[in-house]
């Protein structure tokens, strides 16, 4: 039998999934994904600095997600190292300490095999992988304040489960990419956990995002038939999952790839 249960192992549901007095920072958070996950951190109690490209498009997010929380606008293009340094730099002048690190930004590019370019190739690789290993590397010094060994600093990326089985349409940069996060986050997790830093992926199907919009016009029955549960993915649903690797419920987790979509991953 294992060891009994002392009063510092007692499990408070109260506050196993509370984010209070956590700093959060989402790259992509101004829509679809990053936003969703953005106002789940908030409900859940997170400070939130959200970061996309887009000054207006981030400032007006911001603005409306203050409504939940929290929250403050960091425009920033983390596609390049220079850019993920200045973002790196714009937190460090307002937090001592990070708690949560969620790299969302993300990018897509579909063409067929023959007309595939090669500056799409590159667009989607260094937002979707580039930006995933040097932000992360430029913020360890704020992460490696906030981590305890009881109660680690997160690192989330966002994978998805092109990334695990490949998709039937052609965007072929757009899985490699999410393939090589999936790995790297494996690679990080093993690096970082000395540093009492965990990091996880999350791997989304399909999703209400602009990322989706044209997929979802064009092919969303047949998405919805591909999944066992035979819908899309809503934000409550992606919103948990980011909270539960956030919080206190999921410091043991390390170095996973977590699906989120219904079961599709597994047809």
């Amino acid at each position: 039998m294992g060891a009994p249960m002392n009063s510092q192992d007692a499990i408070h549901v109260q506050t196993l999934f509370s984010l209070n007095g956590k700093v959060a920072l989402v790259t992509g958070g101004s829509r679809g994904i990053g936003r969703m996950i953005a106002h789940g951190l908030l409900e859940a109690g997170a400070k939130v600095y959200i970061s996309s490209r887009k000054k207006e498009v981030c400032d007006e997010t911001a603005q409306q997600l203050r409504e939940v929380g929290e929250c403050a606008s960091l425009p920033a293009d983390v596609s390049t190292a220079a850019g993920c340094t200045a973002l790196a730099g714009e937190v460090a002048r307002r937090e001592e300490r990070l708690h949560i690190l969620v790299n969302n930004a993300g990018a897509a590019w579909g063409e067929t095999l023959a007309k595939y370019p090669e500056s799409g190739w590159d667009k989607v690789m260094d937002t979707n992988v580039k930006s995933v290993f040097f932000l992360t590397r430029e913020l360890l010094p704020l992460l490696e304040k906030a981590a305890t060994p009881a109660d680690p600093a997160r690192v989330i990326n966002m994978g998805s489960i092109d990334g695990i089985k490949a998709p039937f349409y052609e965007t072929y940069a757009y899985p490699a990419s999410k393939a090589a996060v999936h790995h790297l986050t494996k690679d990080l997790a093993l690096k970082l956990a000395g540093k009492n830093i965990t990091v996880n992926a999350i791997a989304p199907g399909p999703f209400e995002s602009h990322m989706m919009e044209w997929m979802l016009e064009h092919y969303r029955d047949r998405l919805e038939q591909a999944c066992p549960l035979r819908r899309i993915g809503i934000p409550s649903d992606m919103a948990g999952a980011a909270i539960y690797l956030a919080s206190r419920a999921g410091a043991y987790v390390n170095g996973a790839v977590i699906p989120v979509d219904g079961g599709i991953s597994i047809t």
